[in-house]
C-alpha cells in the first residue's frame, strides 16, 4: 500500500480518514500513517492516527508520500501548496466508492481534488486540481470547474456551467445552467444563482444578490 497522510486533524481530517478506510475496504490501496497539523502539537492522536509535525515534516520527508488536504478554505488551500516545496510529494486524487459516475470515460480530472460520498457527476465533466466535493454534491453535464474551489454539502451545478478558480459553494446552493462563476466568490448558504457572477464577491440569497466581501 501506498502512504498518505491527512493535512489537518480537526473534524474534517477524520472524516477523509473515514474516506480512505472505505476506499481501503473496496481495494486496500493507502496506508495511513497520521496527520500533518500547523496548529497541534506534535503526538496529538485521534482515532485515526497522531500529528506526526507541521509543514516542514512535509519538506524533509525522504520518500514519496501522498497529501490529501482536509481544509475547506480555498485560498487557505491554494497557500499551503505554495509552501509544499518537496518533490517527493504528490497529490492523489480520492473518490468515495459510491459516487455516481453517469459516464465516467468522459470524465477528466486533474490532481489533489476529494469527491466525498454520494456525489453525482454527469457526462462531459472536467475537473481541476485541489477541489473539494462534500457530501452529495451534484455536477451537472459539461460542468467546468478551475482549481481550489470548495463545495459544500449537497451543492448543486447545473449543466453547462463554467466555474473559475478559488470559489466557495456554501451548503445546498444552487448554479442554473449555463452560467459562469468566475474567481474568488463566495455563494451562500441556500442560495440561488440565476446570473453570472462577479470576481471577489458574496452572493446570498435566493435569487442570490450580490454582497461585497
Amino acid at each position: 500500500m501506498k502512504k498518505i497522510v491527512i493535512y489537518g486533524a480537526g473534524g474534517f481530517g477524520r472524516e477523509i480518514a473515514c474516506l480512505i478506510n472505505s476506499i481501503n475496504n473496496r481495494k486496500k490501496t493507502w496506508e495511513l500513517i497520521g496527520f500533518i497539523d500547523d496548529a497541534l502539537d506534535k503526538e496529538n492522536k485521534n482515532k485515526y492516527g497522531k500529528v506526526l509535525g507541521n509543514i516542514d515534516f512535509l519538506n524533509k520527508y525522504s520518500d514519496d508520500l501522498a497529501v490529501v488536504i482536509s481544509i475547506s478554505n480555498p485560498q487557505l488551500i491554494n497557500e499551503l501548496v505554495s509552501k509544499i516545496k518537496n518533490p517527493q510529494i504528490y497529490f492523489p486524487n480520492l473518490i468515495a466508492p459510491n459516487v455516481n459516475f453517469f459516464d465516467f470515460e468522459t470524465f477528466n480530472v486533474g490532481k489533489g481534488n476529494v469527491i466525498f460520498f454520494g456525489c453525482r457527476i454527469s457526462c462531459d465533466v472536467k475537473i481541476g486540481n485541489f477541489n473539494l466535493f462534500n457530501g452529495q454534491v451534484a455536477l451537472g453535464h459539461d460542468v467546468s470547474i478551475g482549481d481550489f474551489n470548495v463545495l459544500g454539502p449537497s451543492a448543486r451545478i447545473s449543466g453547462n456551467t463554467s466555474v473559475g478558480n478559488l470559489n466557495f459553494f456554501g451548503l445546498q446552493s444552487i448554479v442554473l445552467q449555463g452560467l459562469k462563476i468566475g474567481n474568488n466568490t463566495r455563494i451562500g448558504v441556500n442560495s440561488s444563482v440565476i446570473k453570472n457572477t462577479e470576481n471577489d464577491f458574496l452572493y446570498f440569497g435566493n435569487p442570490a444578490k450580490r454582497i461585497s466581501l
